[in-house]
């Protein structure tokens, strides 16, 4: 299992600031807790634990992306997903992203195979950055994902990292 704590923010400086200041007892008491986290494992997906690593007395908002596997594709019943990471280049791509969980390996129908999970003071802007997470994960996170039907396999590339209109 591949896991890395970062300490970079997952926006760049244009990203708009909370509009208080908190108390630095307050920003202690988050610190002590908290940490931007991105893990890539073969092992199932902790949904409950990485809702944990996010929430925060600060916050009034979590938005939490889980990506299960479906268990069909254009009329195909889906047995599974395997995804398959260069994980050098996959490890210095996902350290400009928040707390973010992606599993590797297989992963069949139901199962969680990303996470993506952000707070914030107020559900707009966790929504917002949520979305940026995983828009920013599918485009330059190489990743590669294989549908396992019943009958044969297809790897899907992915259209925005290699610039495929969807």
């Amino acid at each position: 299992m591949l896991s890395l704590e970062i300490s970079s923010s997952c926006f760049n400086q244009e990203t708009k600031l909370l509009a208080f200041e908190p108390s630095r007892k307050d920003m202690d008491e988050v610190e002590e807790k908290s940490k931007e986290v991105i893990n890539v494992t073969t092992e199932k997906l902790p949904v409950d634990e990485v809702l944990q690593l996010v929430i925060s007395p600060l916050c009034g908002a979590v938005s939490l992306f889980v990506g299960t596997t479906r268990n069909n594709f254009e009329g195909r019943k889906v047995i599974s997903l395997e995804y398959e990471a260069y994980l050098p280049m996959a490890e210095n791509e996902v350290k400009k992203i928040c707390t973010v969980f992606h599993g590797l390996g297989l992963v069949p129908p139901s199962e969680a195979s990303i996470i993506s999970a952000v707070s914030s003071a107020h559900r707009a802007a966790s929504l917002e950055a949520v979305s940026y997470a995983i828009d920013t994960l599918k485009a330059k996170l190489p990743i590669w994902q294989k549908e396992i039907y019943e009958e044969s396999s297809s790897w899907k590339g992915n259209r925005v990292l290699w610039g495929i209109q969807q």
